[in-house]
């Protein structure tokens, strides 16, 4: 090939060298894996272009749902309803109703059976037991029409949480509300909507 020639191929020759390299290097790292060489370090397979991590989202923080709420009443007559029904074990069409699946269903008697979970103290007490009802607190931010566009959606959602002896310990966000052992409470959370002037509910059970 003359030098013209060569000159002429060379950027067809490129582009058929850079995708062969880069085969080459694929091809090339479990050999080297069976082979005892070391793995590429991280710097050497960093991005070329830093990118800086996401910030973690800060947790909504949780408030005790107002007096005047016109939810309020609603969330009471549900948590009445339900905390028998836990005690007396017939939940089944309370918690999750046709969303829970029957492997979900599976895990939350488990955790409503054992003696060492949040739950038995409240089921297996014949006391009074303190409650709450917690929604999520409405950023600073919103304006009065934002806030007024909350109130009147046909639906709202709510944790409601027992303790036998919570000593004023009660979650300060969803996060808190899983209902692991430690905890001095033990929480569900409430979806209610109203449509066509027909309420409903159901619950569901977080587990930590």
């Amino acid at each position: 090939m003359t030098g013209a020639g060569m000159r002429a191929n060379l950027p067809a020759m490129r582009a058929l060298l850079i995708p062969s390299a880069l085969a080459a290097a694929f091809i090339a790292t479990p050999a080297a894996a069976q082979s005892g060489c070391a793995a590429p370090s991280a710097a050497d397979i960093a991005p070329l272009v830093p990118i800086e991590p996401e910030a973690a989202a800060e947790p909504a923080p949780l408030a005790p749902l107002a007096a005047d709420s016109p939810w309020r009443a609603r969330f009471e007559a549900a948590a009445d309803e339900l905390l028998p029904a836990l005690r007396s074990g017939d939940w089944q069409s309370k918690l999750g109703g046709r969303w829970l699946g029957e492997a979900d269903r599976q895990a939350v008697a488990a955790l409503l059976a054992d003696r060492c979970a949040a739950f038995a103290p409240l089921l297996g007490s014949g006391k009074p037991l303190e409650r709450r009802i917690l929604g999520w607190a409405i950023p600073a931010s919103y304006s009065p029409d934002d806030r007024a566009e909350i109130a009147a959606r046909p639906e709202a959602e709510a944790l409601v949480c027992w303790s036998a002896a919570s000593g004023g310990v009660w979650p300060a966000t969803a996060a808190e509300a899983d209902n692991r052992a430690a905890r001095p409470y033990a929480c569900v959370r409430i979806a209610y909507s109203v449509r066509g002037g027909v309420p409903r509910w159901r619950a569901f059970v977080e587990r930590g």
